[in-house]
């Protein structure tokens, strides 16, 4: 297939008429590379700065995807009957509110209003809910799926609550008692709207690959995405455990409130231990398609994310426990985040540039309009 630059579209209309929601997995992959950077555990030159300039880099980028997707809405709407339906294309859905917590993060870090940083996450608490709930219901009542066909992109939609819960971490800290009480609460709300849910698709995942063996190579990151939900759940117990002490002391669930501390910390480690299987496991998958070659897609950016937020978990234990181990392994994982961002950010620029990743699936077969 000959190549060809985005300005050599067709018509302008077109990119917009092929955006799709799996483009925010872009926001969420450098998201969580700045946060891990800036929370490695060994100083550098530039540490901070790094950190800043990539928050910015993803601030850019989360607010281009959000008018991409609104025009496609407002101009194109006829092609979101087809997104919806798509037994892939609409798990991406959940990518959204995902791709809004990394800024929200990185907002409490460099400088973001405090105010702007709450309604923003109460915003994505709302999405992420509402996807939890819309997407699945697809699933069951509109869209077309098989064992054999399923991989861990199921995932996405169910893992974003649990994703805006550690964010309520992070968030509660800044707040003022009673909203802080308020963020804690919900987010343990929101961690069980999707951990335990998340964790039985695991094992339909489990299931999947005994009796089918490996998805298709073009699904080959797929292989990393089970790192999300059990990263995520252990980061949120731990961060939440941290912050409830304080913003409940002196009330009648003071007790609960330090109790959560010492029990985030031993959950989240157990969570931790069942994501290291998984994360060698995705390795000996990764390995075995690279042996077949790998078509680049925008399903590399499940290379990021997942093992991102299993990262961040691991830099928190080093933090909670002091352990030497911890500390080690979460430097060596955020040097493999890097080269795995820097590698699937270069494919993904030339791929933007030659407009090849302009191409919706879910209108595979329709003519422009």
């Amino acid at each position: 297939m000959k190549l060809r630059p985005l300005t050599h579209l067709r018509h302008p209309a077109e990119a917009i008429r092929h955006f799709t929601p799996n483009w925010f997995t872009m926001s969420m992959g450098t998201g969580i590379l700045l946060l891990t950077l800036y929370a490695f555990p060994y100083a550098f030159p530039g540490q901070a700065a790094l950190a800043r300039g990539l928050w910015w880099v993803d601030v850019v980028l989360y607010v281009l995807f959000c008018a991409l997707f609104a025009a496609r809405l407002l101009l194109r709407g006829d092609t979101v009957r087809q997104l919806l339906r798509h037994p892939v294309q609409s798990m991406f859905l959940g990518a959204i509110p995902m791709g809004l917590v990394p800024i929200i993060n990185g907002g409490l870090l460099f400088g973001m209003p405090l105010g702007l940083a709450q309604a923003l996450w109460w915003l994505d608490a709302v999405l992420a809910v509402g996807l939890g709930w819309v997407v699945p219901y697809l699933m069951f009542t509109r869209q077309e799926h098989s064992l054999e066909g399923m991989t861990a992109v199921w995932l996405l939609p169910i893992v974003a609550s649990e994703v805006t819960a550690s964010s309520g971490g992070y968030l509660a800290p800044h707040l003022d008692v009673h909203a802080a009480q308020a963020v804690i609460a919900t987010s343990y709300v929101l961690w069980a709207l999707s951990v335990p849910l998340a964790m039985g698709i695991v094992v339909i995942v489990f299931l999947r690959l005994a009796l089918h063996k490996l998805p298709h190579r073009a699904m080959a990151a797929s292989g990393w995405l089970v790192l999300g939900p059990i990263g995520t759940g252990a980061l949120a117990l731990l961060v939440l455990g941290q912050a409830a002490g304080p913003a409940f002391a002196g009330t009648a669930l003071a007790q609960a409130a330090a109790f959560a501390r010492p029990f985030g910390l031993v959950a989240g480690l157990l969570l931790w231990g069942y994501g290291l299987w998984w994360w060698g496991m995705a390795w000996l998958f990764t390995l075995r398609y690279l042996r077949e070659g790998l078509p680049f897609n925008m399903g590399w950016w499940g290379f990021t994310f997942p093992l991102g937020v299993y990262t961040a978990a691991t830099l928190v234990l080093a933090q909670r426990t002091g352990d030497a181990f911890f500390q080690v392994f979460g430097a060596l994982l955020v040097l493999q985040l890097a080269v795995f961002w820097a590698i699937v950010a270069a494919r993904t620029l030339h791929g933007m540039w030659h407009g090849y990743l302009f191409d919706a699936p879910c209108l595979a077969g329709e003519q422009p309009a």
